[in-house]
């Protein structure tokens, strides 16, 4: 699949998703960059906000299978991955898959599952494979997690660390929709009798993968190399900030510059793709210091600041 058909795609997905999805086309594409990246999402934000439906409308729009897993304290490793079942006819011990064993998984108020949860989700996140009992088990490809936390609560939670944070390739919140876009939901509470517009399929699994391809033929110049590397290593200086950009959040910076491009139609990179994905890709990889955190200093502030001190290459 060329970068053309690629970006096509997207759109088609885009649209159809807008059917049931009342959101901002920003956060799908969001979404989006995640899946073309290779990566995993994470959304931030209050209950009751669409995040169950998009992640199921995004899945199904893809043509990929769906699980949600709801995360609780109580939640053990094996609820996800699946564990080794006795066969008494048989007197064998037979494997049978959590719920994990999908391409898309909604991993659900995941800052309420305990740490040993969350270890054996990020080998499913890292490795694309769990190990149950010493043996290993490759997980569907492609195997995508979108994971929700709700931000204005925190009893009962375990906060991420950052080794799984810095997995999300992309932090992003759905945010309230705007006055139409609620006016629209009323009207679709009204009219719940009537049949609510449903996600069809646009791809295939298979085209999945061709489009997961696409943004490695997105040309990058040295330019835009040294800009993505110049952005992640001012993260690092800056003085509110005790632990900046890994250098694999500086990959995930340019994976998904090229995934903006290709979003874009375009085979090549600019500034601008830099600059519209490095929010949502490098705020929730740094680490503030205590003063930092006293004086509730946003992220997203950061990254504001640090795009703003480093210069921008001119392209000839």
């Amino acid at each position: 699949m060329d970068i053309p058909d690629a970006s096509q795609s997207c759109d088609e997905v885009l649209r159809e998703v807008s059917r049931a999805v009342v959101a901002d086309r920003a956060f799908l594409e969001r979404i989006l960059l995640g899946v073309l990246a290779r990566g995993h999402v994470l959304i931030e934000d209050v209950p009751g906000t669409g995040k169950t439906l998009t992640a199921q409308s995004v899945a199904t729009a893809l043509g990929l299978s769906f699980s949600r897993v709801q995360f609780t304290p109580d939640l053990l490793p094996s609820d996800v991955t699946g564990t080794n079942i006795y066969d008494e006819s048989e007197r064998t011990f037979e494997f049978s898959e959590g719920p994990i064993f999908a391409n898309v998984v909604l991993a659900d108020e995941i800052n309420r599952a305990p740490p040993k949860t969350q270890a054996a989700l990020l080998e499913a996140m890292e490795e694309g494979q769990v190990t149950v009992d010493g043996e290993t088990h490759a997980l569907p490809d492609p195997f995508f997690v979108i994971a929700t936390q709700n931000p204005v609560e925190s009893e009962g939670t375990f906060p991420l660390p950052e080794a799984q944070v810095d997995r999300f390739v992309v932090k992003t919140n759905v945010g309230y929709p705007d006055v139409e876009g609620e006016v629209e939901l009323l009207r679709r509470r009204v009219g719940r009798e009537n049949r609510s517009p449903e996600v069809g399929a646009v791809l295939r699994g298979d085209d999945v993968a061709e489009l997961r391809r696409a943004p490695e033929a997105v040309r990058v110049d040295d330019d835009i190399l040294r800009y993505v590397a110049e952005i992640a290593r001012a993260t690092r200086s800056d003085r509110r900030v005790e632990v900046g950009v890994s250098p694999r959040g500086t990959q995930r910076l340019l994976e998904t510059t090229r995934a903006h491009a290709v979003l874009a139609g375009r085979e090549y990179a600019t500034p601008d793709d830099v600059k519209g994905v490095a929010p949502s890709v490098l705020a929730h990889r740094l680490v503030l210091t205590p003063d930092a955190q006293v004086n509730d200093v946003r992220k997203a502030g950061i990254v504001a600041d640090v795009l703003e001190r480093v210069e921008v290459p001119t392209l000839d």
